[in-house]
């Protein structure tokens, strides 16, 4: 069969695997950089070692072309780590290795994923008293030099269920209870099976740059570069991110609620509803105790960021009320009123303008308007109108009173080129959101807080936007990127970091989101990011309880029904 990879021909035998072709023209360097680590077949995601024609077993003389080969027409798209979708199955091998280490030199030991912080990937560790960072490094260097072959196999579900009970796995266990289909594939070596709902590299000698360092209670296994991959990333400390991570587990611990399993238990006995009612109730409180610290600084203005769809309008609106609890007076302020002309925004390198750029924003105008304000001074505001890309005046003038907060929403509030140099920061408050979330699938695979984000951003785009699944995941990795230059580098910077997240929203989005899923065809350019997402979607049980979601909840700004909207 004649295969185009690449944009290049060559002809492949029954049995041989994509690897073999990718190794037969000359694509592997050794270089993370350049080499693939998985493939894209008619929309699908594939493992290197998938077999593109095979020889049925009992006639030999005869083959059969696999279905995605079928559909395709015979064309593959490598996936290298610079693409998104390459990235995450480099992740998934990093997981394979290290669980697999872990389970080889403590096998008594508890390991939990817990979250990404910057470009490191922390673990937590319990049960190993004489576990060591530095042995692990060298363990996992080892099972790199061996360069494991990393197949993929099917077991009935039944089977895994039992295997990993007798594992002490009962998360994993607990998990595949919930699971509708009667197979389950793993990844296997010796006595080792584990899954990470993805493909991951052909084997383990593709886990080429990374590094291992110590953490409190665990360890961090830090990431390439995403700019240059052929070295590991720098690694910069980040204790009020980790802390605030570290309190969302605390979190799950104490609703009794780690799990995907936990959550769908919930669902199904109703008390659901008590933990709609427990959370929203603690972010009450929390927005409350921001409140509180931003009243004992004295602060005049608030700078309010986080990356997309992680509930910024709602947290502004939230805290607002709480400061008038104060008997201070609030006045909400928009970022987006100081874009630039969508016409002087400058193109990027791939010939588009970058909307996610920090330079979309009239930073020097924003700056002499807060200093004017905070100085007692009359300022007439600016209007983005959004239809024609232009910025207005409309003749909105703002004054502040000896009690007045300035409450500042958008996605660069925390960049500090919006702060000039004369002005006093101890008048400015800064506060990040983002939805942090604690709740993992099992022990060994968290839900990425980008995948939360993803599904809000699906949902609301959808509802009051009428922009379809398709059109929210096109655009989602330029969002991505963008995040990573202008949001994420300054998180670590704020005087609070808010968890935006909710334990129970996953089951509540599902009711939203699911019918949109179905319908996205397999030619969608985003089918693949869909199929990820319907993976772990099929573990969650649906929840019909948006009656119980009050009006001002974080959820709200996203399923319709905000009471901030009206």
């Amino acid at each position: 069969m004649e295969l185009t990879i690449d944009g290049r021909k060559i002809t492949v035998k029954p049995g041989q695997s994509l690897l073999d072709a990718v190794k037969a023209l000359g694509l592997l360097t050794g270089k993370l950089s350049l080499d693939p680590l998985a493939a894209k077949i008619a929309g699908e995601v594939f493992t290197l070692n998938y077999i593109p024609v095979r020889q049925q077993e009992i006639t030999p003389e005869r083959t059969s072309m696999r279905r995605a080969m079928a559909a395709s027409g015979g064309t593959v798209k490598l996936l290298r780590y610079s693409d998104p979708t390459g990235k995450d199955a480099y992740t998934r091998t990093a997981q394979f290795v290290l669980f697999l280490a872990l389970e080889q030199l403590w096998p008594q030991a508890h390991a939990r994923m817990d979250c990404t912080v910057g470009s490191g990937l922390y673990i937590r560790v319990r049960g190993a008293e004489d576990f060591s960072a530095l042995r692990l490094k060298e363990h996992v260097k080892s099972l790199v030099a061996q360069d494991i072959p990393l197949c993929r196999c099917r077991w009935q579900t039944e089977e895994a269920i039992g295997y990993f009970s007798a594992k002490g796995h009962e998360d994993k266990a607990e998990l595949l209870r919930w699971r509708p289909l009667p197979y389950f594939d793993v990844y296997t070596h010796g006595n080792f099976a584990d899954y990470y709902y993805g493909e991951i590299a052909p084997s383990t000698g593709f886990l080429r740059v990374w590094d291992i360092r110590e953490a409190k209670d665990g360890f961090l296994f830090i990431f390439p570069d995403d700019n240059h991959p052929d070295q590991v990333a720098e690694y910069q400390d980040m204790p009020n991110f980790l802390s605030v991570c570290t309190e969302g587990e605390r979190w799950c611990e104490l609703m009794k609620c780690e799990t995907v399993a936990d959550l769908n238990r919930r669902v199904e006995s109703g008390q659901i509803r008590d933990l709609i009612r427990v959370n929203e109730a603690l972010h009450e409180k929390r927005y409350s105790q921001v409140a509180d610290m931003i009243c004992q600084r004295n602060a005049q203005a608030v700078m309010l960021a986080g990356p997309s769809s992680s509930g910024k309008t709602t947290s502004a609106n939230r805290l607002a009320t709480q400061l008038k609890v104060h008997g201070k007076d609030p006045i909400l302020l928009s970022l987006d009123d100081y874009y630039i002309d969508r016409d002087l925004i400058p193109f990027g390198p791939d010939g588009k303008r970058d909307f996610e750029h920090i330079n979309t924003i009239d930073t020097d105008l924003f700056g002499k308007h807060l200093v004017k304000l905070l100085s007692g001074e009359s300022v007439e505001l600016p209007s983005f109108d959004f239809k024609a890309g232009k910025r207005r005046y409309n003749g909105h003038t703002l004054q502040l009173r000896e009690n007045s907060v300035i409450i500042v929403e958008g996605l660069h509030g925390l960049n500090p080129v919006l702060l000039p140099p004369e002005l006093d920061r101890n008048r400015v408050f800064r506060m990040y959101v983002s939805p942090l979330l604690p709740l993992n699938l099992d022990d060994h695979n968290r839900i990425p807080t980008s995948l939360l984000r993803l599904l809000r951003r699906i949902v609301r785009d959808y509802e009051t936007r009428g922009t379809s699944v398709e059109g929210t995941i096109a655009m989602w990795d330029l969002v991505r990127r963008g995040e990573k230059l202008w949001i994420f580098p300054f998180q670590e910077s704020a005087d609070v970091i808010f968890n935006s997240s909710t334990l129970y929203e996953l089951a509540v989005l599902k009711k939203h989101i699911f019918p949109l899923l179905t319908r996205v065809p397999p030619e969608d350019p985003g089918y693949d990011s869909v199929q990820a997402i319907v993976k772990i979607l099929n573990f969650i049980r649906e929840a019909d309880v948006d009656d119980e979601i009050p009006p001002t909840s974080l959820v709200r700004e996203f399923i319709g029904g905000n009471a901030f909207y009206r």
